[in-house]
């Protein structure tokens, strides 16, 4: 498939302002020295630069602007043919030095038309390579390759279970947050979708057990794989934080469920997206035999499954997904389709936090959403000036004969938003968030809760505190994610302190001493809830009048 991202060359050129830039690998120590007032060299690459070892075999990266970069490390091996649907397996080792310094494929999933949208490709600058099922890559960024056991952070990207890649967007990229915090910042991709979660146990038995679950298991390879190596990148094992954004924020929560992730990760951050259960095993081994039917292939002809080109797969599973939305409606199926499914072995049934002996119960938590995830006049100015009486209207389909009540409620709550705003506010709720808190929060370890507010000055201020903005801020790359924040220093200001309350958790599993004011922990009974934006304050439980018209 042609290459849809950017220049390398214009990537490694981008204005290193306001980067955080520390240390970098002179040019003298490497045997030329810079004329007096010149810019000394930021990239370096070759035979004997950065080049580390795996179980597997030697990698070699590069060094950008002192952090050594290591791209589409392989943590498993290709998961086509008969590893289709089956738990990851070990890479085959290499003798020779494997070269590290591009993406990883993008897992399997729909491409056709995803730049067809000029906004969406604009503001979340989209970077998207060839997709393949040899799709279990693992990038890292590091300051150095030597053995002083920094903090670990393993990134899990958005896109539901269905879409996304570990750098689709340039806000997850790791250079700055390692050089700032002195950490290593891992991101990966993992089978995703009906590639990812298909539950074929119904129709195949033991030999297809894990098959509804092998895109998480995909995860905690890779988990496996940071225990194993991360030590030779400068990292520590035993401090581990897994974090997450949308999807990859229900990722983060479904790890903390599953058996074999135990002892891989010791702190937990969810950003605009948590969970608190699995899906129906019913409904799943359902779905799997509609696709079986599908395909028009029986029981004993699973395996024909894993001859299907992918793509084709993939229309055949939402075919079956389409037809199975009557069954999905009848369990009362908050949501259906292909996600990791609480089987009992691989991810436990039950809410997830539930018991406070779990290992989950030992794990730091934050929790954070966005004021407006869902901003409706981003692209569309007639909306901008909408009564409160339209703003209801729009809400209607979702809320029925309650919207007017929680229209009311919000707008007294917040009477100094404009009612594009409540809509946004309403639409963009926190209450599958404080769900998700208040149940962490019956747990012995503690779970902070954000809630990020800072609204870029773009399309005339309409884009708001949308879902996906904050992500930059904590990984301190807003003037790398310049379409999200408009860049210079009143997000640097806001990203600064929320990336070193980042780091600050990552170290000790308490985000404070960053900058933000005081952080205390969540409580049910008081809700405390850092607001951010340029001036942080904690507050208690902002929206909780408002939000009690939801339930």
């Amino acid at each position: 498939m042609k290459s849809n991202r950017r220049n390398f060359i214009q990537k490694l050129g981008l204005s290193t302002a306001g980067l955080g830039l520390g240390t970098t690998l002179s040019s003298e120590a490497k045997g030329v020295k810079p004329k007096d007032n010149e810019d000394e060299q930021v990239l370096f690459v070759g035979d004997n630069i950065a080049v580390a070892n795996t179980q597997y075999g030697k990698v070699r990266g590069y060094i950008l602007r002192g952090i050594h970069t290591f791209l589409g490390i392989s943590y498993g091996a290709d998961t086509s043919g008969e590893n289709r649907f089956m738990p990851p397996q070990k890479p085959k080792a290499w003798t020779d030095i494997k070269p590290a310094v591009w993406w990883g494929n993008s897992a399997p999933q729909i491409m056709e038309k995803r730049y067809a949208d000029q906004y969406a490709s604009f503001v979340d600058h989209w970077n998207y390579d060839d997709v393949s099922e040899d799709c279990l890559k693992i990038n890292v960024w590091t300051p150095a390759l030597d053995n002083k056991k920094r903090p670990v952070i393993v990134w899990l990207h958005g896109g539901g279970f269905v879409n996304g890649n570990a750098i689709e967007q340039d806000g997850y990229n790791g250079e700055n947050l390692s050089r700032l915090g002195d950490v290593v910042f891992c991101s990966l991709n993992h089978r995703l979708g009906a590639l990812g979660f298909t539950n074929l146990a119904g129709a195949a038995g033991e030999k297809m057990a894990a098959s509804g679950n092998v895109g998480m298991l995909d995860i905690v390879a890779a988990l496996e794989w940071v225990r194993d190596n991360i030590a030779n990148f400068g990292g520590d094992a035993g401090n581990v934080t897994i974090m997450g954004q949308s999807g990859g924020g229900a990722k983060v929560c479904t790890l903390t469920a599953m058996p074999s992730a135990k002892g891989l990760f010791h702190k937990v951050v969810a950003l605009s997206g948590s969970s608190l259960g699995g899906l129906s095993k019913e409904y799943s081994e359902k779905l799997g035999e509609a696709v079986l039917k599908e395909a028009g292939l029986s029981a004993n002809e699973v395996g024909k499954l894993q001859q299907i080109p992918w793509r084709e797969y993939i229309d055949i599973a939402n075919r079956a997904v389409a037809k199975m939305a009557d069954e999905a409606k009848r369990l009362n199926l908050v949501r259906g389709g292909f996600v990791p499914v609480a089987d009992g072995r691989f991810l436990e049934e039950g809410t997830f936090y539930a018991n406070n002996s779990h290992f989950s119960a030992d794990i730091p938590m934050i929790i954070s959403t966005t004021f407006n995830e869902q901003s409706p006049s981003r692209v569309d100015s007639s909306l901008e000036n909408i009564s409160l009486s339209e703003a209801k209207d729009k809400l209607k389909s979702r809320f029925g004969d309650k919207t007017s009540a929680i229209v009311d409620s919000y707008a007294k709550v917040f009477p100094d938003k404009k009612p594009i705003e409540i809509w946004s506010m309403i639409a963009s709720n926190r209450k599958a968030a404080i769900t998700t808190a208040d149940a962490k929060a019956k747990q012995k370890a503690p779970v902070y809760v954000a809630w990020f507010g800072f609204q870029p000055p773009l399309f005339d201020g309409r884009m708001r505190a949308f879902h996906c903005d904050d992500i930059c801020f904590w990984f301190y790359n807003t003037d790398l994610m310049l379409t999200h924040t408009g860049g210079g220093a009143r997000p640097r200001r806001l990203s600064e302190k929320m990336a070193k309350s980042l780091l600050n958790f990552a170290r000790t599993g308490n985000p404070n001493g960053g900058g933000l004011p005081n952080w205390a922990k969540y409580t049910s009974e008081n809700g405390e809830t850092m607001v951010l934006n340029d001036e942080s304050m904690l507050k208690n439980d902002p929206d909780r009048e408002a939000r009690k018209s939801l339930s």
